[in-house]
């Protein structure tokens, strides 16, 4: 039997030509969700741009009646509007999400689903961090990065120890786990030990008995858990390894790629270095990381199983990030969190005279050995 020819309206091609125009989805993506071909929906992306003008130029010519020229103002006035829409959710798009997500709120007339998709974020990403750790577990959590910073060679057992010695009930299997959200791993390798992603590929450490002698030679990457008043986040930083200059940061309430691959994408206004180190976790060694570096023709470093002190100069960033600024404070949400950390990591980047730099600042040496 012959397919019926499908018939769209004007209404219906400018909605799916306008989600196209957003660059949000491909056009594959696209072409599933309206069951359409892709070449269609390209086409009438390319009309939409062609004809956009028609939009904001007067009529000339006999003189229409007011209803007519009434609906031709609404038309124009909604066709404004649009674009100004998608104008404000690509600038928003570019704001990191845990900003994004502080600031959705039950509010009389838009509803929290309508919030989420003004503010390009999902709404599982919305319910997900209100559903947290207990109070009990966020106080174990927050004694065990504060022990983990002081001696970062212990693994669950012995931490589990030290716990229960400050008067905190737990066991191992509940430490485990905590340890595991929090990203936090003892510096000794554990035979046996599995690790998340295994279909990604590994790649060897590069920098062992390498004597780095100047800024963008080798940049660092990691995670650290970030305590809440209510809850907790996670922060990612690029670093300068020669340096210790911070290139990029950002925040999260889940520890997915997409915030690793932002810090990523905002370092290249540096420049770009010949090795990027970082550990195993499967944020790094996803293939969407790895691409963007092995597209650049730059050498993947990754830390030899276990070994957290490999990437040594991040771990010595998250002691003082911690021990200076967040255990000084008592954040309340994603907002508070990186406006405090933008302050911080200027007076780290700017102010901070570091001993292991003759006492000089990371944008000093950054800078002077480019």
């Amino acid at each position: 039997m012959r397919k019926k020819r499908r018939n769209f309206s004007s209404k219906f091609k400018a909605k799916v030509a306008l989600e196209a125009l957003k660059d949000q989805l491909t056009l594959a993506e696209l072409a599933t969700k309206y069951e359409l071909h892709a070449n269609q929906i390209s086409a009438w992306k390319k009309e939409l741009l062609a004809n956009s003008f028609l939009l904001y130029e007067k009529k000339r010519g006999p003189k229409v009646d007011a209803d007519e020229e009434k609906e031709a103002r609404l038309y124009e006035q909604i066709g404004k509007l649009q674009f100004e829409l998608d104008w404000l959710k690509k600038k928003i798009g570019e704001c990191d999400e845990a900003l994004r997500l502080s600031q959705i709120a039950v509010l009389e007339g838009l509803s929290i689903a309508r919030q989420c998709e003004l503010m390009s974020v999902s709404r599982s990403k919305y319910y997900y961090q209100a559903v947290g750790e207990s109070a009990e577990n966020l106080k174990l959590m927050r004694k065990i990065d504060e022990f983990h910073l002081s001696h970062p060679e212990w693994g669950y057992p012995r931490m589990t120890e030290y716990l229960r010695a400050s008067g905190l009930i737990c066991n191992r299997k509940r430490v485990a786990r905590l340890m595991k959200k929090m990203n936090i791993r003892s510096v000794l390798p554990k035979p046996n030990t599995s690790l998340s992603a295994k279909s990604h590929k590994k790649y060897p450490y590069l920098l062992r008995g390498l004597k780095v002698s100047r800024s963008n030679e080798v940049w660092a990457t990691d995670i650290t858990y970030i305590p809440m008043q209510a809850g907790f986040m996670y922060l990612t930083v690029v670093m300068d390894w020669y340096s210790r200059y911070v290139l990029s940061w950002r925040i999260s309430n889940s520890m997915d790629k997409r915030f690793c691959l932002e810090a990523l994408d905002e370092a290249w206004k540096w420049g770009q270095p010949e090795i990027f180190n970082s550990d195993q976790g499967a944020q790094f060694t996803s293939l969407e990381f790895t691409s963007e570096l092995l597209n650049r023709g730059i050498k993947i470093s990754m830390d030899g199983k276990g070994r957290a002190l490999d990437n040594v100069f991040v771990e010595r960033l998250w002691w003082s990030v911690k021990y200076e600024h967040i255990y000084l404070r008592a954040y309340e949400n994603g907002l508070d969190l990186h406006n405090g950390l933008k302050e911080y990591f200027n007076y780290y980047n700017n102010h901070r005279l570091h001993s292991s730099l003759g006492y000089k600042t990371p944008q000093d040496i950054f800078l002077q050995h480019l």
